[in-house]
């Protein structure tokens, strides 16, 4: 079998899971983020479940997910200064980014926004 490091699965799962740890989102929310249940959440981190490329709606969302904590993590660190940033109101994008991420459409708003302000740096 292909040692974690060259799966994909492996790598994506894990990434989201590291990334929504850091940024202090809970299973529930980042089970809403993905497009999951709950307890896949709770089975991708106990490494029971990963992410799939045949699940192309969950694949996505996370590959967009783990984009955005790239570029919130490039622009603010990983820390406190990125959870604040995520639970605080935006002016620019209208609502919290925290509440926004838990649509595809809003998710992918939230990585163009970070995008173009990275683009600055």
């Amino acid at each position: 079998s292909a040692s974690p490091a060259s799966d994909p699965a492996a790598v994506l799962t894990k990434a989201v899971v590291r990334a929504a740890g850091l940024l202090g989102l809970s299973q529930a929310t980042l089970a809403m983020v993905l497009g999951v249940s709950r307890p896949t959440v709770t089975r991708m981190g106990q490494g029971g479940y990963r992410l799939s490329p045949s699940q192309a709606k969950s694949w996505e969302l996370g590959t967009l997910f783990v984009r955005m904590f790239r570029s919130l993590d490039a622009l603010v660190g990983h820390d406190e200064a990125a959870r604040a940033w995520l639970q605080g109101p935006n002016s620019d994008l209208g609502a919290r980014p925290v509440d926004l991420i838990l649509s595809a459409e809003g998710l992918v708003r939230v990585v163009h926004y970070l995008d173009a302000h990275r683009g600055r740096l």
